[in-house]
């Protein structure tokens, strides 16, 4: 998905003008472009700012390096998974309690998976970084549909062990069939659900 969200992961400096937005979105939209076409070894801070149309100082300017430009782009893709992730949780089909919700986070990052530039190659960047960081978030989106405070002391630690483990189960959902294998997205469902109900019920 495009647009810049708080590409704030390696990032030099945030930009201030519409312009600057705008710039650093076509860099990021050609960074992802890019990985898909060549993967990560492939990338190069030039072969972006030529992809992207903008000269190579301006790709410095906000990034280091690539490896800043693809933790940029990971950070990128975790703020668009949340706000797809949001808006399908305000549908009316959406239900109201958390099973639903584990559904619905499943169904949206295979989606990105399927369709996001880069997002196949990068998702969310290094695991334990920014994953660590989607388990942060998550009770906030989740909001009502939780069934425990929010300071319940197994929160977080289920969080990151349920983000963690639906990680590797998508991973090899892509590994098995370049599309997500259904069989192996429906039991990452059932596994994450299950997990959680120890803590949720």
């Amino acid at each position: 998905m495009s647009g810049a969200g708080s590409a704030e992961g390696g990032l030099r400096r945030a930009p201030v003008q519409q312009r600057s937005t705008e710039r650093l979105a076509r860099i990021l939209d050609a960074c992802a472009r890019l990985l898909d076409e060549g993967g990560y070894e492939r990338l190069s801070t030039r072969a972006v700012a030529a992809r992207a149309g903008v000269p190579i100082g301006s790709v410095y300017r906000f990034f280091s390096d690539k490896r800043a430009l693809a933790d940029a782009l990971a950070h990128r893709n975790l703020d668009d998974f949340l706000a797809r992730v949001e808006v399908r949780l305000r549908q009316p089909d959406a239900g109201t309690d958390w099973r639903g919700a584990v559904d619905i986070l499943v169904d949206e990052y295979t989606a990105m998976k399927r369709t996001a530039p880069g997002f196949a190659l990068l998702d969310f960047g290094v695991p334990g970084e920014t994953n660590e960081d989607l388990a942060d978030r998550l009770p906030g989106l989740l909001g009502d549909r939780l069934t425990v405070d929010p300071g319940h002391p197994r929160l977080r630690l289920a969080m990151v062990l349920a983000v963690e483990t639906a990680d590797a189960a998508l991973q090899l959902a892509f590994r098995a069939d370049p599309a997500g294998d259904p069989q192996v997205i429906a039991e990452t469902k059932q596994l994450i659900r299950a997990y959680l109900g120890t803590v949720l019920d």
